[in-house]
């Protein structure tokens, strides 16, 4: 099957909004190219590139109105001139490859580790918690800070027994870590279908299928939970603070990334009505906020 891939070449200083656009338009991936080709996949933010011209390439699904992405990405990217903006189809297999060829074995925290299909963890390794995850047409491989700051805080939390939800569950990384650091279930919600079949696929590919329950944003009834992730953008989560309150116990922990660091107070003062004990940890530009819901058990 074909996908659309829109190309472009950005001055270095416009990544970051450019990335950041793309993203909340529907991206599936991204690619950085300099003059030579040489990809870097999901750069952190912050970083500089070695060169001051960037070609950046981006995936949609081949059915993507092609008028809508320039009106939308030259809109909130003004520099954009639609003229700089191309589209050709490419082969699944071509940006697929392209992943496979750069993805390696990664840790979060004390146990967790994230290992793609081609390579196999040591025999001898019993102690470690694997998640086999392949990188593909969905953002959340563990790359970028926002996810490596959510896999790290689920490490460190007691999940044992627990339900968790994650709320905006992208690829299912951060459910299937959940499941396989102890969790007995966790509710994995998402406005995009795309981003469900992923997180199923990638489920059933760790054996967890059958305790990750998936849910569209419109259908997700709100229930408490012993726990809480949520790695989305800063916007969406102030407006979603009341409902991540109904969402969890008395006492729950909570952890939200997805936002850069001169966003945290605004969200701070936000959730100070429902939530305590916050604890902010900072990954190049990016930030997790931590805490509790308040309240008393029982």
């Amino acid at each position: 099957m074909p996908w659309l891939e829109l190309s472009l070449t950005i001055r270095a200083a416009d990544q970051e909004r450019v990335e950041i656009a793309l993203e909340g338009i529907g991206a599936l991936a991204v690619t950085l190219l300099d003059a030579e080709d040489h990809p870097i996949f999901e750069p952190g933010v912050g970083e500089t590139p070695l060169w001051p011209q960037i070609a950046l390439s981006a995936l949609f699904d081949a059915d993507a109105d092609r008028a809508g992405l320039v009106h939308v990405l030259t809109d909130l990217v003004p520099e954009i001139e639609p003229v700089q903006i191309r589209f050709s189809k490419v082969a699944d297999q071509d940006w697929t490859r392209a992943w496979m060829d750069q993805f390696k074995p990664m840790r979060f925290g004390r146990r967790l580790w994230i290992y793609p299909s081609n390579i196999e963890p040591p025999a001898s390794d019993d102690e470690n918690v694997i998640v086999r995850l392949d990188p593909g047409l969905a953002f959340g491989t563990g790359t970028h800070p926002t996810t490596a700051l959510c896999l790290e805080w689920l490490d460190a939390t007691d999940l044992s027994g627990k339900t968790v939800i994650d709320f905006g569950c992208g690829s299912g990384v951060l459910a299937i870590a959940a499941l396989k650091l102890g969790a007995t279930r966790v509710l994995g919600v998402d406005n995009d279908p795309q981003a469900l079949a992923a997180s199923r696929d990638n489920a059933e590919r760790n054996a967890v299928s059958d305790r990750l329950t998936l849910f569209m944003l419109e259908d997700f009834i709100d229930a408490p939970a012993d726990v809480l992730v949520a790695n989305i953008l800063a916007g969406p989560l102030g407006e979603l603070a009341p409902r991540f309150a109904a969402c969890l116990k008395p006492l729950g922990p909570f952890a939200l990334s997805g936002i850069l660091g001169e966003q945290q107070h605004e969200l701070l003062e936000r959730y100070r009505e429902w939530f305590d004990e916050f604890v902010v940890t900072t990954r190049e530009d990016w930030v997790r906020i931590a805490g509790k819901r308040r309240g008393k058990e029982g």
